[in-house]
């Protein structure tokens, strides 16, 4: 069977091909800084009320739906640990990642889908632009740096949420809250969280961009490229998830 009889094989050659060309085009002059920072803004600076409000439900709810059972076996002071150690090591970075591909990923297939298919990419390439640099590079730079930060607001605001559901159920300080939270972390539980992250929001950005980048059939054709954005954006995280996982496994640190 020949490559090009396998579908999914076809398209991780494609993909692949589409990664190595953000490589060559990301790390040679002329660097479009403006419209990097302009999608910063977009893809991570308007994504913070959703994510915030995510993030302060799922520590909300985790805390609420852990405390009966907690309280059944005495053990309502390990609350904060295991609620912190759920949110920053899986919840808290998986949760963001599928909120920020649902939102993001699609975006950005559907924008580059319809500049695609009303031919805005191949004027830009006609008038002498870089379309690849400026469209794409700009786009997956900006969704790998701002995950983390989004995941690490996520976090925090979990956090405060847990703190407030455990008041709801008895009184506990922030100090105290605060300080249960740090003792049952330990770098090996951060460092993993925040890194994979930055995988995360590559991969977002880059399968967004390449299904909106290579769209065709119309209309029809920029509706698929968002929607498989976001289907194989969330596909991939769970599998990097699962690779990070047996990674720091191995080398001990969970």
């Amino acid at each position: 069977m020949s490559l090009s009889d396998s579908p999914i094989l076809a398209e991780t050659g494609a993909m692949t091909r589409f990664a190595g060309r953000f490589l060559r085009e990301g790390l040679r002059p002329r660097y479009e800084l403006p419209e990097f920072l302009r999608q910063c803004y977009v893809i991570g600076y308007q994504s913070l009320p959703l994510v915030g409000i995510t993030g302060f439900i799922m520590g909300l709810v985790l805390t609420l739906q852990s405390h009966p059972t907690m309280a059944q076996f005495g053990a309502e002071s390990w609350i904060p640990t295991m609620v912190s150690l759920t949110i920053i090591r899986e919840m808290g970075p998986i949760i963001t990642a599928l909120i920020f591909a649902g939102k993001i990923g699609s975006s950005i297939g559907a924008e580059l889908g319809s500049m695609r298919v009303t031919e805005q990419i191949d004027a830009m390439e006609v008038s002498g632009t870089n379309p690849f640099k400026y469209l794409v590079v700009t786009r997956v730079l900006a969704t790998t740096l701002m995950l983390p930060l989004l995941t690490i607001l996520a976090d925090a605001l979990a956090l405060y949420a847990s703190y407030l559901g455990i008041n709801t159920k008895g009184v506990t300080t922030l100090a105290l809250f605060t300080n249960n939270v740090l003792s049952g972390l330990t770098f090996g539980d951060v460092l993993p969280a925040v890194l994979k992250t930055f995988f995360f929001g590559f991969a977002i950005g880059l399968i967004g961009c390449y299904k909106g980048y290579h769209a065709n059939k119309g209309t029809e054709g920029v509706g698929q490229a968002a929607n498989t954005a976001v289907v194989v954006s969330s596909l991939v995280i769970f599998l990097l998830d699962l690779l990070a996982v047996q990674i720091t496994g191995l080398l001990g640190l969970i």
